[in-house]
């Protein structure tokens, strides 16, 4: 769990000195309002986007898998041949089939590209789940892959992050410049970056139901592939 903390604040702290770096060159401002678009743009699509790119390479490293290049035993052949099969059926490529050890039962699918995905299973799913209920779990990780939801997902996260950080920014000049009588601060005292501190949680906190409503609705459709895949019994 510490490995995969240490990766993702590494990963963001390296996208947010990238993007300054950007907004730097450019000379980008972000007190005026295109400047705020812009730099909201670079941040809220940038940490997704890097996320969606970095994905498996990230998975890897964090959890630790055993990617299966060539199967050593009946349980890695079986893995495989079930994943090709369904990667077929959906019109996908052959996604990386891996391993992780954990006592939980779960799966997880991710990558960027359809084509270029990574399924990958615990060894716990692996111990307490029979051939058909895993093959149930395992055709749902590949229809989230044909439905191209780390895409989607990695887009959505863009958009409602920049809607965040523009709004929170607006509505905390507005509110600063309530509060000091009128006076345009320049949204650069401490009570401005407070007030956008607290709006950001709290306009963030919104935006998380919104991602978290699409990603309840991306499951079922999962489901359902996963029905027409491995079959509905």
């Amino acid at each position: 769990m510490l490995k995969r903390i240490v990766l993702f604040l590494a990963t963001n702290l390296a996208v947010l000195a990238l993007l300054s770096v950007i907004m730097a060159v450019f000379g980008i401002n972000p007190q005026s309002m295109s400047g705020l678009l812009v730099m909201a743009a670079l941040f809220g699509f940038g940490g997704a986007i890097v996320s969606l790119l970095s994905s498996k390479w990230v998975a890897k490293r964090a959890a630790r898998l055993h990617v299966i290049t060539q199967p050593r035993s009946d349980v890695e052949r079986w893995l495989v041949d079930t994943v090709a099969r369904q990667a077929q059926a959906a019109g996908i490529g052959m996604p990386e089939v891996a391993i992780y050890d954990a006592p939980e039962i779960n799966a997880f699918a991710t990558g960027a590209n359809r084509n270029n995905a990574l399924v990958a299973v615990s060894t716990g799913l692996l111990r307490g789940m029979d051939p058909d209920e895993a093959e149930a779990v395992l055709a749902h990780e590949v229809s989230h892959v044909a439905n191209g939801d780390m895409v989607t997902m990695a887009l959505l996260q863009g958009v409602l992050n920049t809607f965040v950080i523009v709004l929170a920014r607006v509505v905390g000049r507005a509110v600063d410049g309530y509060l000091s009588g009128g006076r345009d601060n320049g949204g650069g005292g401490l009570a401005y970056y407070a007030i956008v501190l607290v709006l950001d949680l709290v306009f963030g906190l919104f935006a998380s139901m919104i991602a978290m409503w699409f990603s309840r609705h991306r499951e079922f459709r999962a489901d359902a592939g996963g029905a027409a895949l491995a079959g509905r019994e």
